[in-house]
């Protein structure tokens, strides 16, 4: 018994150490976003004030960036649903040859390095002749939103019963009545959490956007250029908490909606 108490105690311990490493930098991030210093860090700060977040308010770089990272995440995140659960369809519900090749292929590029696939979309734009855009970051970040989605939605569809959709043939449905009344209110759960998980990747990408965005910038790259050429740092501070946030919450989100079905199931 004292032996497990000690393991117990070292578990614990091991927990919080591992707790601390890992969000002891955004709490410090959090910290130096209310210093009165703006160009060098003290610890513990020399005082704290509320200055920073209008000064953050009323730069029109950081909204511009803001509405654009906005703009490509809900876009992407709904391509995103759009291809990821077409996909996912296919590949748990047709039987075909090269199935599981294809299944790879949609996996594939979140598996790869994110400086591969902003180097290949890269060459793709100038091989095609297409300027940078908005457009262009937009297909880049489906190019990985597509694969959360997809993760979620063929997890569902290899759990949902194939009697039901055809029972609802059988009643006289049709292809979009069986999918609006049978298949979307089983995959909805899935397609929300993938959807918010897509949206939180999305939102806070640098690798990829760095090859894709041209002159533009999102709310990371901005970040990232003024960390190197820094005018008032604790803005940028400011900023970081508010992509924390912004990314936070959907993945929160996305953790109750699959725990509770996951909870339900059992």
């Amino acid at each position: 018994m004292h032996f497990r108490k000690r393991a117990s105690l070292g578990l614990k311990a091991s927990a919080v150490c591992g707790l601390a490493f890992l969000h002891l930098p955004i709490l410090l991030i959090f910290l130096y976003a209310f210093t009165t210093e703006d160009k060098s860090y003290q610890f513990p700060p020399p005082g704290l004030t509320l200055k920073w977040f209008g000064v953050t308010w009323n730069r029109p770089d950081v909204w511009a960036s803001l509405q654009l990272s906005l703009e490509v995440a809900a876009v992407s995140t709904l391509l995103a649903l759009i291809l990821g659960t077409l996909c996912a369809a296919a590949v748990s519900r047709a039987k075909f040859f090269g199935r599981e090749a294809i299944s790879l292929l949609v996996i594939l590029p979140i598996a790869l390095p994110g400086i591969i696939t902003g180097i290949s979309l890269r060459s793709a734009y100038n091989i095609l002749d297409i300027p940078f855009s908005t457009f262009t970051i937009i297909l880049g970040h489906a190019t990985f939103c597509v694969v959360v989605v997809y993760n979620n939605a063929i997890a569902r569809f290899r759990r949902m019963s194939g009697s039901m959709i055809e029972a609802s043939f059988d009643l006289g449905a049709t292809g979009f009545q069986t999918f609006r009344y049978v298949v979307l209110p089983n995959l909805a759960t899935a397609l929300l959490a993938g959807g918010m998980l897509a949206f939180a990747l999305s939102f806070d990408e640098v690798i990829v956007t760095t090859f894709t965005a041209g002159q533009q910038q999102t709310l990371p790259i901005w970040m990232l250029e003024e960390l190197v050429r820094p005018r008032q740092r604790p803005v940028t501070n400011v900023v970081a908490m508010v992509v924390v946030m912004v990314t936070f919450l959907p993945i929160l989100g996305a953790y109750y909606l699959t725990r509770d079905t996951s909870a339900s199931r059992n």
